[in-house]
């Protein structure tokens, strides 16, 4: 019980918002250390986290995303959707994103200065982008991976409005599909805020907020799940 009395005690060393954030924390320091065998037990297993006073985070449904994805037709509204949908990339990132932070030999992509795998729908999405880019503006020398018409002829990124018109018009707007690529992560992954914090380059806060609304929500169907099993059958 010693560990689990440290741990309580590291909690009320601090106070207010700083004392939640660290006991959310430090289960998955725990879980880290122990996935890499450098501790034989988690002694945070049994410690209640508290959940934030703010509202969980909804995945979107499937219908959004289908929908966001009709509206796509051109190859660089595929590309944009792709890097929100996927790599949870914001419309400020996508605009200043280079040709220099793509690796296609080595399947590796860059945002937001975190290098990445690429999958295969955002590689398709982008070799589809170059070639049309290449095709319709073969001389020019602008340095962003995504350009328009206007700044195919400067070396500025495109602008605000031009971006963000690949889901103006659709529930899931680009920010819409940043979270719930995010909140996805934290479901697959065990509701890990340090993944989360490792894969997206997100601050320890937000990535302790998407965890947090992962494990509700897994604990909601895991409710469920234990309901429908304890419930007499229809025999």
């Amino acid at each position: 019980m010693r560990a689990g009395e440290d741990i309580i005690a590291a909690r009320y060393a601090v106070t207010g918002k700083q004392r939640d954030n660290r006991i959310v924390a430090l289960p998955s320091l725990f879980r880290h250390a122990k996935k890499n065998g450098r501790i034989f037990r988690n002694p945070t297993t049994h410690i209640r986290v508290p959940r934030p006073t703010g509202g969980v985070i909804q995945a979107l449904g499937q219908a959004a995303i289908d929908e966001v994805t009709a509206a796509a037709t051109s190859p660089d509204l595929r590309l944009i959707v792709a890097l929100a949908a996927v790599h949870a990339a914001r419309p400020k990132t996508i605009r200043a994103m280079q040709l220099d932070d793509l690796d296609l030999g080595s399947r590796r992509i860059t945002v937001g200065g975190y290098a990445r795998p690429l999958d295969d729908l955002t590689r398709r999405a982008v070799l589809d982008w170059l070639d049309y880019r290449r095709s319709r503006w073969p001389n020019t020398a602008n340095p962003h991976r995504l350009i328009t018409q206007k700044t195919a002829v400067e070396l500025g990124p495109g602008g605000r409005l031009w971006t963000t018109r690949a889901a103006r018009d659709v529930t899931a707007t680009l920010e819409r599909l940043r979270v719930d690529r995010q909140l996805e992560e934290a479901l697959t992954h065990g509701a890990d805020p340090l993944h989360l914090a490792l894969v997206f380059g997100i601050d320890e806060k937000t990535a302790i907020r998407y965890a947090d609304s992962a494990q509700q929500l897994l604990d909601r169907v895991g409710e469920r799940q234990q309901h429908v099993r304890m419930s007499p059958g229809d025999a």
